[in-house]
């Protein structure tokens, strides 16, 4: 009795093995997970938010009509299908002598008004009074600029002006004077340079050559 059921297991074994092959199965017959699908691949796949949110510079996630700042000193925005939207508003110009901008908004900022001046290297504060040199007297104006007044010096009466230490014009140590060819000789009087020749300043033009009149002389002795 127990011959005939063996031949019988072996076939209903056989056919369920065939009925379990992979090949019967499609891939839609179950759900397969991301990950395993994925598995043998080295791309990371993302979700597409194309025309559904926006995202900020730090990766907020922002709806679809949302405002919102997309960076720390950008223009505020609108979260659109086409992307964020923002403002470009007319900033206000900055003044020329700020000193410290920030950019924390949308527009910058002027912070610190320089409040001094700066003359040859140096600074002075607003209305303060200084002398660069002893010629020219400066000042700092409240609009940051500095000022300056030369003084004006006369001509000095003398071939050889000398200038002192903090004194703006040259002066005449020696007085008057002027040239007599190579020697000078002082004004307002007569003055013999050389055994035959004498000579005398004109009166005022200090910078003209002397008058001279030379004599006949034999020997340097001058003849009458």
């Amino acid at each position: 009795m127990m011959g005939p059921l063996f031949p019988m297991t072996c076939v209903v074994l056989l056919a369920l093995h065939a009925s379990v092959s992979p090949a019967s199965f499609s891939p839609e017959d179950y759900a397969a997970d991301e990950a395993e699908l994925t598995a043998n691949s080295d791309t990371i796949i993302f979700d597409d938010y194309r025309g559904k949110v926006c995202v900020d510079d730090s990766g907020f996630v922002y709806k679809l009509g949302e405002r919102f700042f997309p960076g720390h000193s950008n223009c505020p925005c609108v979260c659109t299908e086409d992307g964020p939207v923002c403002d470009q508003p007319e900033c206000p110009k900055i003044h020329p002598k700020c000193t410290k901008v920030e950019h924390n908004g949308c527009c910058p900022e002027c912070k610190e008004v320089k409040n001094f001046c700066e003359y040859r290297g140096k600074t002075y504060k607003i209305l303060e009074e200084f002398k660069p040199s002893p010629c020219e007297w400066c000042r700092c104006e409240p609009n940051n600029e500095v000022h300056c007044v030369v003084s004006d010096c006369a001509v000095p009466e003398c071939v050889n002006p000398v200038y002192e230490p903090e004194q703006c014009c040259p002066i005449c140590k020696n007085g008057p004077n002027c040239f007599a060819g190579t020697t000078i000789i002082p004004a307002g009087i007569e003055v013999k340079v050389d055994d035959c020749t004498i000579c005398r300043c004109h009166n005022g033009d200090w910078w003209k050559p002397a008058q001279c009149l030379r004599r006949e002389c034999l020997n340097g002795q001058t003849l009458s």
